[in-house]
């Protein structure tokens, strides 16, 4: 008979995923998410995980509302081996500067805090190296992070018997996992960092706990990777199939209509595929509303389930976030409703568009006050800010001055149909068929006010043109903002990715059509990045 895992849940972000990685070890789980069941469960495990997402305040007041914060202390000093991941290491400390009034649980004197973001994006988001083997943590693997604060420094730790493992993100060193007696606690997700995370859950399970080791710091592949993101644009077709589908300008049907619906493959067997070939992340990207409701949305959450019990790697859904009519209640529900749905299907980001934009004009048309109820807002406060990307649908237009238009423009090298030296992006809404009266880079600016953790920057000129990405666009927009943004729209071959990371300084790029046609795998893409001397995960 299998042996039993417990995860203390306190709705903190995708539970789903690691449950997922504990099974396919070898172990059953079971869930804690009040005292009363703390009372009888905690006393007869033998292995305890606490994980966390997002805001810290947020998790530790879940802690305490459910009256668990003295049993999960009392379990520790039992001697009983437990392993807290992300906020569930940050819980460990006395407070956090993202949630002043809240106190953590004081097993370390010092404070977490937040990246400064003078010379780098925040949060910190992708696969970045270790220093010591931990548990197996080695030093030679890349482990994925999202957070935007962390215990900067090591300075008291060994005084008072802890082990560690840092990790560099530009100029700051924090810690990347605690280790004291029956304790581990990881500031990245094991269970996100493919089967070298799988490797640290089934160190702890077992108890092969390693001693430090030194990092090998003329390792090539140290540091932040940049990071190659498969999407899936998934839809039902004629037949209600769930497929992967392509198209060009969002035109998805063959061109002999009596074909249909463009059918790629099923969204399960194509996001494992990416996921073996060495994607770091899988987007899925709901194009159409399979149901009246995303809240019955049962198709896209069963390919949320079942992708994460084999693809061990982040999960972001787009399409249907948003307050939504719940046709058997005929009540509105809030976004943050919806968000959780998903999270608690296997999501570990959500993708917000039309909604984005509707929550920047109206950000500027309230001088840049925030009202605290948009989806970006209200999701990015529960979760964190790593939790929500903005996905943004511009298309060129051109000017021949500057002072013909109020939005942000450049100096373009491509010039305009008639000759045009200046351009600025439109944004658009409904899947780029609803032009809006708001620029790109202004969207950008006012969404990373609101919360939002990342920016997926398509761009409708170079959708389906296997051209490559707009270096211009991408690199105008990383201007605006200090949170990571990834580039979309126009990867055509391998040489693409490579172009817009030495171009550019963007974090992660993102291919589709290349990938499910077969033309090129994820493998070919990052053999081609590691030859241009690119820093990436294989």
């Amino acid at each position: 008979m299998a042996k039993v895992v417990h995860i203390i849940d306190v709705d903190s972000g995708n539970i789903c995923s690691l449950e997922n990685a504990i099974k396919k070890l070898g172990y059953e789980v079971k869930l804690v998410s009040n005292a009363e069941e703390a009372k009888t469960a905690l006393p007869e495990a033998e292995r305890v995980l606490l994980p966390g997402v997002g805001n810290f305040g947020h998790f530790m007041d879940q802690v305490n509302a459910r009256k668990l914060e003295p049993l999960i202390k009392e379990y520790i000093l039992s001697g009983k081996p437990l392993m807290g991941i992300c906020v569930g290491l940050q819980s460990l400390f006395a407070g956090s500067t993202e949630s002043p009034s809240s106190k953590g649980l004081g097993l370390v004197s010092s404070k977490v805090s937040k990246f400064s973001s003078d010379t780098k994006s925040v949060p910190h988001i992708g696969w970045n190296t270790c220093t010591s083997s931990l548990y197996t943590i080695s030093p030679e693997k890349h482990y994925y992070f999202v957070h935007s604060y962390a215990k900067i420094g090591t300075e008291g730790l060994s005084e008072q018997g802890w082990q560690y493992s840092t990790c560099t993100y530009g100029d700051e060193t924090f810690v990347a996992a605690l280790a004291k007696d029956n304790l581990l606690f990881t500031q990245f997700h094991p269970e996100k960092s493919g089967q070298a995370g799988l490797d640290v859950i089934n160190a702890f399970l077992t108890g092969n706990k390693h001693e430090p080791e030194s990092n090998n710091s003329n390792n090539p592949g140290s540091g932040l990777t940049k990071r190659v993101i498969a999407c899936l644009d998934v839809r039902s077709n004629d037949q209600g199939d769930i497929v992967v589908t392509k198209g060009d300008q969002y035109d998805v049907r063959e061109k002999d209509d009596t074909k249909g619906v463009r059918n790629l493959g099923k969204p399960v067997e194509v996001a494992e595929k990416y996921y073996l070939q060495g994607a770091d992340e899988v987007t899925f990207l709901n194009i159409t509303s399979f149901r009246d409701s995303p809240l019955h949305d049962q198709p896209m959450l069963q390919v949320l389930k079942r992708a994460s019990e084999s693809v061990f790697v982040p999960l972001t859904i787009g399409g249907g976030i948003r307050d939504t009519l719940d046709p058997s209640t005929n009540k509105i529900v809030p976004a943050l409703e919806v968000a959780h749905l998903y999270f608690r299907s296997g999501a570990d980001k959500v993708s917000i568009g039309s909604d984005a934009v509707d929550a920047a004009e109206q950000y500027y048309a309230n001088n840049k006050q925030k009202t605290g109820k948009t989806p970006i807002e209200t999701i990015s406060k529960a979760y964190g800010a790593q939790a929500v990307i903005v996905s943004v649908d511009p298309k060129r237009q051109y000017v021949a001055d500057p002072s013909e238009t109020n939005k942000h423009v450049y100096k373009t090298q491509h010039k305009g149909p008639n000759n045009e030296e200046y351009v600025w992006y439109q944004c658009t809404s409904k899947g780029g068929r609803e032009m809006r009266d708001i620029g790109a880079f202004e969207l950008a600016q006012a969404v990373e006010a609101l919360g939002a953790g990342e920016l997926l920057l398509n761009c409708i000129d170079k959708d389906g043109s296997n051209s490559g990405f707009d270096l211009e666009l991408v690199q105008d927009i990383k201007k605006a903002v200090k949170i990571p943004v990834i580039a979309s729209s126009g990867a055509g071959n391998p040489g693409h990715f490579v172009e817009v990371f030495e171009k550019t300084n963007v974090e992660a790029a993102l291919g589709a059509g290349m990938f499910h046609r077969g033309e090129y795998t994820v493998k070919q893409v990052k053999e081609a990045m590691q030859k241009a001397g690119i820093v990436t995960r294989l």
